[in-house]
C-alpha cells in the first residue's frame, strides 16, 4: 500500500545540524494510517524552484501514522553555509511499507 500528499513548507529557523532536535519540523499526518507494527518508508521530493538557495529535506519520527520534515537548506562538511531561511516550497511525498 502506498500514500501520497503534498505540502508547502518553508523555513524560518537556523540551519538544523543537531540530531533529534525536531523542534523546527513540521508534522504530516498520512491520509490513513499504516497498520500498527509497519515498518514505513517516506521519499520527499522538492517540486518547485522559489528560492535561490537548495533546499534540503530531512524526515524525523516516520511511524504508521505520519513523520515529521524540515526544508533543511545545505551545508557542506560541517560547514554551516546558510542561514536557514528559505521561502515557501511545494514538497510532494511518497510512503509505502517495506
Amino acid at each position: 500500500m502506498f500514500q501520497t500528499g503534498r505540502l508547502r513548507l518553508n523555513s524560518s529557523s537556523p540551519v538544523a545540524v543537531a540530531g533529534g532536535d525536531t523542534s523546527s519540523f513540521t508534522q504530516v499526518t498520512f491520509p490513513a494510517a499504516f497498520p500498527d507494527g509497519s515498518t514505513v518508508v517516506v521519499i520527499p521530493f522538492v517540486q518547485t524552484f522559489n528560492g535561490p538557495d537548495t533546499p534540503g529535506l530531512r524526515i524525523a519520527d516516520v511511524t504508521p501514522v505520519g513523520f515529521k520534515i524540515r526544508i533543511n537548506e545545505l551545508h557542506a562538511h560541517g560547514e554551516v553555509t546558510s542561514d536557514g531561511a528559505h521561502t515557501t516550497e511545494t514538497v510532494g511525498w511518497i510512503a509505502g511499507t517495506v
